[in-house]
């Protein structure tokens, strides 16, 4: 059961409290055992309706079933929800009414409505189809979509539905002309006299419809040729943005993955992602949908800035390609939670994040039901790519203003706008600003920030008018954030270098944070550990400082070398050098056992990682894995001049893009790197997908020399040291094929000191306890025999 301790206490116990106790020794079989022995972190929790208490989830030990707990925020211990009680939770990310008394949301798929001043909770749905895109309407009720269906619930009226949209062909519409059909209807009178009658019919069930406010609307036809990709209708019920791609769009040639361990014991076949350059992503149309009269009116996209230029015409005339011509292609940007169409509450405008296919550009335009035409509010422009992040954006109460997060300045930063005047940053410097949240009385936002350091994460609350700045936590390692009901409280999860995610308390007017759980075991608590020291390696490259994880003994022995293990964190844009609990807990402690073999070990976020804002994330453009290893020779020269590292001895590894990265350190710089470890590795761009790598690299076809300067398969010729491959033969994510490719290549090449351990049973992610064992005792393995 989880417990409540002092905030004091908790963080003597996981920061400063073992920073000068002898680090309890760590087996390689402890470090890669199932994590339930350490216990579970805190994977979502949100407010329950009285800002009283909180909810959350925890995995079940020796089980993926995830408990529901509820605990009081004023004391007292946590309770398990039963199976007859769960009628009555809440859940993330309610919708809340401009007063804040009522909220809505879908749980299990059907909709809820809560009164905040007594608790008194509706259900106005109740339904094996799924509702989504919850809000309030104008009139105070309650608006939701089932399927491509609209609803509209009020109390006197009860559930109306309010638009029925279809990827069809309206029978109504006249047919083309036909000269026969013409001649037909021309020289005999039954059929005209039979045509003329089925009209009448059609105009008296038309008619009918509306007049009778009993009936719901007709189906709003949108072609045969489009598929429905979202839709969002307006808080006053009379208008819809809807966003289409078209019908059967070829997305490419996708793959085949063979399943080789199988249940049925034949080998069997699963369909995979097509790979970067297959196919460009599908554009998306707008259209604007008068929901009372279905009247469908397309919204042009030629407005908005420099939709008309090509901004890799340069490189498509290098591939002996024609520029573009005419608009580029878009797609809205947007998913659950973060949807990329929002109404003011008013209903009067509604808001569009769009993204260029070739990600050079995002905009935000406006469009007002009365003018049917898009209005760009601002735009977003990168030479080299826009972010995956950063693009939360909504209205404040005034049905006015627009906030936004913007990279323009280099870092992410909070912006509001009125009407088409430029934006104004509410947030700035050297640092991101991200999770926004309007505060209850509209005069302001909470936020995710990294002001004093860029590995520490801490909730900020930023004042709209005089845009002062204020770190309400000191937690160090916050992930994110909730406002509680009334407003007056944040719910905060947060976790630390060896404590898995938990939850604190704080008051939105600031103070002590008070801490609601310790999920840990009892053995995890006992032990001591490495506390990892944030470091900034100076750089002789031009990037300034590259902050890093650094591990090592307490006191170094005079006069002794140590041998390295350097460590190359996953997924590019990710940030590894912070405060919090690590997405590598495992990696992290088996650094332990490195330390405690003799090893220093340093773990870098390189150009490319995120934290550090805009110029360093693009750093890696048209030329990945060339940045990063100049950061890494500089980490090693700082090892060897700071941490009496021996250079002679050094060794890397990493799984993913940290794979990607040991083959580039040992193919392009052999000898400095006695051994490496490349799991799960990128091999070959070619092969990786098209929304991640297109980013980066652009497309195959316009751009071949940034694919042939950044694939490891292009240097296998200098591989000269130890290397050890490993990968799961089920990732669908990057293909095992990627590996067998890399065989093939060192076979032809005659190398020698190379071997493959393949994962039958794994994927992209190990979820096997055996797996990660037998991997990391080959990566040991592998350090010990070369490094030392």
């Amino acid at each position: 059961m989880p417990r409540t301790l002092p905030l004091s206490l908790l963080l003597l116990a996981t920061l400063g409290g073992a920073a000068h106790a002898a680090p309890t020794p760590i087996t390689i079989e402890q470090a890669m055992a199932d994590p339930d022995w350490i216990g579970p972190p805190v994977e979502s929790a949100w407010w329950s309706w009285n800002s009283q208490q909180v909810e959350y989830q925890l995995k079940r030990t020796g089980s993926p079933v995830r408990d529901t707990f509820r605990q009081p925020v004023n004391g007292g211990t946590a309770s398990q929800v039963a199976d007859d009680q769960r009628g009555s939770l809440d859940v993330d990310a309610p919708v809340y009414d401009s007063a804040r008394q009522r909220s809505v949301f879908v749980r299990n798929g059907d909709v809820f409505l809560r009164d905040l001043r007594s608790g008194a909770l509706t259900q106005l749905t109740r339904s094996t189809e799924k509702a989504s895109a919850v809000n309030f309407a104008r009139d105070g009720g309650v608006i939701w979509r089932t399927g491509q269906n609209w609803f509209h619930w009020t109390a006197a009226a009860g559930v109306q539905q309010v638009a029925s949209l279809k990827a069809e062909k309206n029978p109504d519409d006249a047919p083309k002309a036909d000269v026969l059909r013409d001649q037909q209807l021309r020289t005999l009178a039954t059929l005209r006299n039979d045509r003329a009658q089925r009209d009448a019919l059609k105009e008296q069930e038309a008619s009918w419809r509306r007049a009778d406010s009993t009936r719901a609307p007709g189906p709003v036809y949108l072609g045969a040729d489009v598929e429905i990709v979202d839709s969002a209708l307006s808080p006053d019920t009379r208008s819809l943005i809807v966003v289409t791609k078209p019908k059967g769009f070829d997305e490419g040639r996708g793959g085949k993955m063979p399943k080789y361990v199988t249940e049925s014991g034949y080998e069997e076949f699963e369909d995979t992602r097509t790979r970067v350059g297959r196919n460009d992503p599908e554009p998306n149309a707008l259209w604007l949908v008068d929901a009372v009269t279905g009247t469908v009116k397309p919204l042009s996209l030629d407005s908005l800035p420099g939709i008309g230029t090509d901004p890799l015409a340069a490189l498509r005339k290098a591939a002996g390609k024609d520029a573009l011509k005419g608009s580029r292609p878009v797609q809205v940007l947007g998913g659950p939670g973060a949807p990329g169409i929002r109404w003011s509450n008013d209903g009067q405008q509604a808001a569009i994040l769009l993204r260029a296919n070739d990600n050079k550009d995002r905009w935000i335009a406006s469009v007002s039901p009365a003018e049917a035409r898009l209005q760009t509010r601002h735009r977003l422009t990168d030479a080299a790519w826009i972010n995956w992040s950063f693009n939360d954006f909504g209205w404040s109460n005034d049905n006015r203003t627009l906030w936004l997060l913007s990279e323009e300045s280099g870092y992410s930063h909070l912006y509001t706008q009125q009407g088409t005047a430029k934006p104004q940053a509410i947030t700035s410097g050297k640092w991101e600003t991200s999770m926004p949240v309007p505060s209850a009385d509209g005069r302001g936002f909470y936020v995710l920030c990294n002001q004093q350091a860029p590995g520490d994460y801490e909730v900020c609350a930023v004042d709209t008018a005089s845009r002062q700045v204020r770190e309400l936590t000191s937690l160090n390692g916050v992930e994110d954030f909730s406002l509680s009901p009334d407003g007056q409280q944040l719910l905060v999860r947060y976790s630390g270098a060896y404590l898995p995610a938990q939850l604190a308390v704080v008051p939105t007017a600031g103070g002590q944070a008070k801490v609601l759980t310790d999920t840990r075991t009892a053995a995890f608590k006992a032990r001591q550990w490495i506390q990892p020291k944030l470091v900034q390696v100076p750089s002789k490259h031009g990037a300034g400082v590259v902050w890093a994880k650094y591990y090592g003994p307490e006191n170094l022995e005079p006069g002794r070398k140590y041998p390295i293990a350097m460590f190359v964190h996953g997924a590019g844009y990710l940030q590894n050098v912070h405060q919090r609990y690590p997405a590598y807990f495992r990696e992290q402690m088996f650094h332990n056992l490195l330390v405690q073999q003799g090893y220093v070990v340093l773990d870098m976020d390189y150009r490319g990682s995120e934290g550090y804002g805009r110029d360093w994330r693009t750093a890696i453009y048209r030329n990945m894995g060339h940045p990063e290893l100049e950061d890494y020779k500089d980490g090693l020269d700082w090892l060897v001049a700071t941490q009496q590292g021996d250079r002679d001895h050094a060794g890397i590894y990493g799984g993913s893009y940290g794979g990607f990265m040991t083959f580039m350190a040992l193919f392009r710089s052999p000898g400095t790197f006695k051994a490496g470890a490349a799991l799960r590795p990128v091999v070959d761009w070619h092969q990786y997908n098209h929304g991640y790598t297109a980013n980066i690299l652009n497309t195959p076809d316009i751009d071949p020399e940034a694919y042939r300067v950044s694939s490891p398969i292009e240097y296998a010729e200098g591989l000269q040291d130890h290397l050890l491959i490993a990968h799961g033969m089920m990732d669908d994510n990057v293909f095992f094929q990627d590996s067998v490719n890399l065989t093939q290549k060192l076979i032809e090449l005659h190398k020698d000191n190379w071997s493959i351990a393949p994962y039958p049973l794994e994927r992209h992610g190990y979820v096997r306890a055996d797996s990660w064992l037998d991997q990391y005792k080959r990566i040991l393995k592998l350090f010990e025999e070369n490094l030392k």
